[in-house]
């Protein structure tokens, strides 16, 4: 061996959560302006929403190391659904991201089964 510890998988499966949610948190703040454009339009309630729900995700990417994180994150997309009442495309985004939310916890749990089974590449023998 290379006296190199092995790769962590949860340091990359960490990343990969942090990562989706400032790319919904983009995807969020892009219905802003459609939302601004269609129905009673923009509101102080429905502008501060969205973008009270952009920011709580942001600050969500910062606790991916914890162990609760990834159900929080889910926790999280039942408040962007319940955007389907200021209107319809925000709470879209909310199931959209439910499906993606729900595949991640799928790939995690995925992870962890072949971790305990000692199946994970960083794990096998090495042929040196």
């Amino acid at each position: 061996m290379n006296g190199q510890p092995p790769p962590d998988p949860w340091k990359s499966f960490r990343g990969v959560m942090a990562g989706t949610l400032i790319l919904e948190a983009i995807v969020v703040l892009l219905a802003l302006p459609v939302v601004g454009a269609v129905g009673p339009g923009l509101t102080a309630g429905s502008t501060g929403y969205v973008i009270g729900v952009a920011v709580l995700l942001v600050l969500m990417s910062g606790v991916q190391g914890r162990p609760w994180a990834i159900w929080a994150n889910l926790g999280v997309q039942l408040l962007l659904v319940a955007g389907w009442f200021i209107y319809p495309g925000v709470g879209f985004i909310g199931l959209l991201f439910v499906v993606v939310w729900l595949l991640i916890a799928y790939l995690r749990a995925e992870v962890l089964r072949r971790q305990k089974r000692g199946l994970l590449p960083g794990q096998q023998p090495t042929d040196d």
